[in-house]
This record gives C-alpha cells, structure tokens and sequence, in this order.
C-alpha cells in the first residue's frame, strides 16, 4: 500500500508573525485606553455638575473603591485625567461626607476648591428619629457614659414627684381662688392686696431660713426630704382655707411660708446632686437636663388634673392620693442619690459596718442605708462632737481621771450618765484628721464597747426625759472602757481610713459638723 502523499503547509516567517502580534497588541491596548479614559471622563463630568450640597448616590464603582482598605490610592488612580482630587472623608452623626478638591494646569490645588459630598446617610425609621428627638432634651449628651448609674433611678423618682406635684398645684390654685374671693365677685383690689401680702410672707420666709447654711451641704439628703414634706404641708393649708375662707390671709400666708423654705432647700440641694451625677464637667448639661425632666412631668401631671377637677372630685380623696404618692416619689427620690462624702449619717453606717463585720459598706451600701429621718434641727443623738466643757463634765475628778489617756491626742473622749450622752471634746490644736479620728472613737468605737458590756445586764431602754437610750449602768467601769478603746482605735483607725478610700469614700470634717467649742491648755484643773 502506497504512503499518502505529504502535506505542504505554509509557514510564514518570523519577522512576519512578530509584526502580526504587535498589530494585535497595539490595537487592544488602544482599545483598553480608549475605555479607561472614557470612564474616567464619565466619572469626572458627574462630579463636576453636582453642587457642592447635593447629595447624589456615588458610582458603584466609587463607593467600593470607598469602602476598600487601601481606598486613597485607588481614589487618585480613578480620577486620571480629572482635576477633581479625594482628600479625606468624614463621617458626622451617622452621615459619611467625601471631601474633594480641583487641581490647576500646575498639578496645585484652586483655593476654595473644597467641594463635600455625601456618600452615606443612615435611613432610620420614623420612631426612631422621634426618640432620638425626646432624647436630646432629657438625656445629658454622651448617655449613659457622661453620669453614674444612679441617675436614671433618680430622675425617674424626681419625674414622678414633679407629676404628683403638678398635679396637686392644680387643685391649690383652684382652692386659693374660691377662697379669696373671685368666684364670690370680691372686690378686685382687695383680692390683689390678699394676693400680695400671701406672697410677701412667703419670700419673708425663703429669706429667714437660707440661714441654715452649711446644713445644706452636710445634711442635704435629710433636708431634700424635709422641703418635699413641708411642701405638702402648705398644700394641705392652702386646701383648707375652703374651710374656712374668711381666715384666707393668715392660712394662706402660713401655706407660702412653707412652700417657700420648701423651694429654697430644693434649689439648695440641687446643685450638689447633680453633681454627684456628672462625669466630667458636664454638671451644667445634666442640670438642664434633670430641669427639662421635671418641667414636661409637671406639665403631665397639670394637665392630667385639669381634666380630674372638670368632675369635681372630693378634695380629701384626691389630696390623699396625690400626697402620698409624692411623698413616696421624694423619699426615694433621695434615697437613689449616691454621694461620695461622709456626713454624720452615712459615717455611722461606714463606722458600724466596720466594727461588726471588718469592713466598710460600698458607695451604694452606705447610701442606702443613710437614715433620711435624722433631721439636722432636732436635738443632738447620744453622740456630739465639739460640745463646750461644761456639757461634758461635771465632775472634776472625771476629767482629771480621763484626759492623762488622750496627752498625746488633740481630742478628748468621755461619756456623761447623767445625760446618756457620749462627748468629743477637741483641742485647740486639732485638724481635720483629729477631728475625723475623734468622731470614729466617740461616735462608735467607745459605744459599741458600752453596749456590749450592757447587753449582759440589762436591756436598751428609753430615758423618760430625754428619750435616749441608757446605755451605761451606774456600775460601769467607764475608764476602763476609755483605755480599751483607744488601744483599739490606735489599730484601726488607719485600716478604717484605707478601706474607705478604697470604696471611695471621701471623708471631710466639715460634713460631720462639729461643735465650735475648742479646749485650751489653760482649761486643764489645777
């Protein structure tokens, strides 16, 4: 069998297929050029005709090139050919801006070239917006990391405390009007006189009490509660002058008198607790913050008794109701603010936790448990600090007995039967850690060892003329007493002051409000 003939094939030469692949090349990348520097044309046409405030959706491929991580270098590689530049980008409250800037001929930027684009806005549902609008007047800005945990429980108690109070101011009002006459014709000029002589006695009043002075600071809780009391005790005097209308001006100035001492202890006391709120300087923000809080409850609370007194309501009912919820509301009002100083009352707390179980309550502890009750004006506990020498003792032979235990100390410590008291005399010499280390000897270290020593013989009971307790029976052996306890206050005074420290606490001698009375060398018996 024959072999097929072969096949010829014609092969051009090198030089050809080389000029044949370079005409190829050449064309495609002409055509890729071509195309780039459309799209780059295309990209540069549509930011130039946008204002500088519009905010049109960017190019797909701009927003990914946004959104790369090494987004500046694709940015300046996209705009080849463009005198747009991108210089930076910004993002305020959810809102993304891209800043970009026009070179010249020269490759230098045009002043006042800076053009800002928005390439991003959050879409938030309707009652989001609305929230966040309701937030920007009640909440204190960077909530809840600009104030302490403690301030939502405040401001809902003070929010409802202002609604009650709102409330009630209706029903005063309408009361203080029937009474002096304007639903009976009275005369008009004797009505503006009652009107004026009501609210001369009550500024009488603001102005006779803001003598109380540094009890504001030291005892601000107590007083907060007491003002929020006595508030309630002018509105039942202004309720009752429909009783007895014709005794309207002594009632009425009575029920202003009240109410007066009552707001000036709460704009007292106000500046003080929202600052122990703020983190930062921001206590003006949370001021006017806690302020709009109190102003849109009252407002509810006025106009939800608008409506209620429109069907008469029996005014006992209603004021009971009323009263007792915003007693309720200012009790734990004071009761959620946690302050980091120690007065007399959150000192016991700190000092009797100390002795019975070693160590010292936390900030929220001691707060808790602060006795709201212990009013400043009433008379002084079975403790006082600072008290004049003839307070403390009444027998010479007590004192000479007593004070070679304290030579080395600014502060003498003893404990009068007669009176069923415990007295810390201090020295002309003592500081505020005297008196500091006084106040935890006298206030409970020499207590606690008297009662304990009393609890095997006899019971706590009331003196009928004082109302104190009797703490020490007439057998006690009260030097030795003294002489333990000062080993023991030696010990722990300073672990005391360090766990303090460690909870936080910040202890100030003006906050337990010492007596004035100061003891003397020359005071000393011969």
């Amino acid at each position: 069998m024959a072999a097929p003939p072969p096949i010829k094939l014609k092969q051009s030469s090198p030089k050809s297929a080389a000029h044949t692949l370079t005409s190829t090349t050449s064309s495609s990348s002409a055509q890729d050029a071509r195309l780039l520097v459309r799209e780059t044309l295309r990209i540069s046409a549509n930011l130039a005709s946008s204002p500088p405030d519009s905010a049109p959706h960017p190019p797909s491929s701009y927003s990914s090139l946004l959104h790369s991580s090494d987004n500046l270098g694709l940015l300046q590689d996209d705009f080849v050919n463009s005198s747009l530049r991108f210089i930076c980008c910004e993002e305020i409250d959810g809102r993304r801006w891209n800043y970009l800037a026009e070179k010249d001929a020269s490759g230098s930027f045009k002043k006042g070239s800076i053009r800002a684009r928005l390439s991003y806005t959050p879409q938030a549902p309707p009652i989001e917006e609305l929230m966040s609008f309701v937030r920007s007047y009640v909440l204190p800005e960077g909530f809840p990391d600009s104030v302490t945990p403690s301030y939502v429980p405040y401001m809902t108690w003070r929010a409802l405390k202002h609604f009650f109070g709102g409330a009630m101011g209706v029903f005063t009002t309408q009361t203080l009007l029937s009474s002096v006459g304007v639903s009976r014709r009275a005369t008009p000029g004797a009505v503006a006189i009652n009107w004026i002589l009501k609210d001369g006695a009550g500024r009488v009043g603001k102005m006779l009490f803001a003598r109380q002075g540094k009890k504001f600071d030291y005892d601000l809780k107590q007083l907060r509660f007491a003002g929020d009391l006595l508030m309630e005790v002018g509105a039942a005097v202004e309720l009752a002058t429909s009783a007895v209308p014709h005794l309207f001006l002594p009632l009425a100035c009575a029920a202003n008198v009240a109410k007066n001492v009552a707001a000036v202890t709460s704009t007292s006391t106000r500046t003080p607790i929202y600052k122990a709120f703020a983190k930062g300087e921001n206590i003006g923000d949370v001021t006017a913050k806690g302020e709009c809080v109190g102003n849109i409850a009252d407002l509810l609370g006025t106009g939800l008794s608008i409506m209620i007194s429109k069907r008469n309501p029996s005014l006992v009912t209603t004021f009971a109701l009323l009263s007792c919820g915003y007693v309720l509301s200012s009790y734990q009002e004071v009761k959620s603010v946690v302050l980091h100083t120690l007065n007399r009352a959150r000192f016991t707390v700190a000092v009797d936790s100390f002795l019975k179980t070693g160590r010292v309550p936390s900030l929220q502890e001691g707060n808790m448990n602060e006795n709201i009750f212990s009013f400043p004006w009433l008379k002084d506990g079975p403790i006082v600090l600072g008290p004049s020498f003839r307070d403390a003792f009444q027998d010479p032979d007590a004192y000479l007995s007593i004070e070679p235990l304290f030579e080395k100390e600014r502060y003498i410590v003893t404990y009068n039967s007669s009176k069923g008291k415990i007295y810390a005399l201090l020295k002309d010499q003592a500081k505020s850690d005297d008196i500091l280390k006084a106040a935890f000897h006298q206030a409970h270290m020499l207590l606690h060892f008297i009662q304990e020593s009393n609890k095997s013989h006899l019971s706590a009971r009331k003196q009928s003329e004082h109302g104190y307790l009797d703490i020490v029976s007439p057998t006690t052996d009260l030097e030795a007493h003294v002489v333990e306890s000062c080993k023991m206050v030696s010990a722990s005074y300073g672990i005391f002051k360090s766990k303090a420290a460690e909870q936080g606490w910040k202890m100030s001698e003006s906050l337990l409000n010492p007596g004035r009375a100061r003891v003397h060398a020359s005071d000393k018996l011969a």
